[in-house]
C-alpha cells in the first residue's frame, strides 16, 4: 500500500509544502488509525499543501530498512527541514502539530 494524497497544485518548495512519509504495518488497529488521524490532521491544517506517502512495510521492506525504523507506526516530516519522526497512532493532535512545525512548543 504506497499512496500518496493532498497534493492539488504540484505544492511549492518555500516551506509551505509538507512531504509526509507514514510508515505502517498493513491494516493493524494501530496502523489504521494512525493513518485515520494523520489524513484528518492533514485536511484541517494542510489543505492542498502536503504529500503524504504511506508506505506498508509488510510490502516495502527495504523502503522501511532505508530509513532505520525501529518502532511502527512511524511519521516522518521529510520537507520542510528539519526532518522529525513522530511514532504512535498520531492520536494526540497537539503533539503532532508541534512535531510538524505547526503549533508552539
Amino acid at each position: 500500500m504506497t499512496e500518496q494524497r493532498g497534493v492539488t497544485d504540484g505544492g511549492d518548495c518555500n516551506g509551505d509544502f509538507y512531504k509526509l512519509r507514514l510508515y505502517v504495518t498493513g491494516a493493524s488497529p494501530n496502523s489504521s488509525r494512525a493513518i485515520s488521524n494523520l489524513r484528518d490532521i492533514c485536511e484541517k491544517h494542510l489543505k492542498g499543501k502536503y504529500e503524504l506517502e504511506i508506505i506498508d512495510v509488510y510490502q516495502q521492506p527495504l523502503m522501511a530498512e532505508s530509513e532505520q525504523i525501529i518502532a511502527l507506526p512511524l511519521l516522518i516530516k521529510k520537507f520542510p527541514s528539519p526532518e522529525r519522526r513522530m511514532i504512535g497512532d498520531l492520536s494526540n493532535t497537539e503533539k503532532v502539530l508541534k512535531g510538524l512545525s505547526l503549533a508552539e512548543s
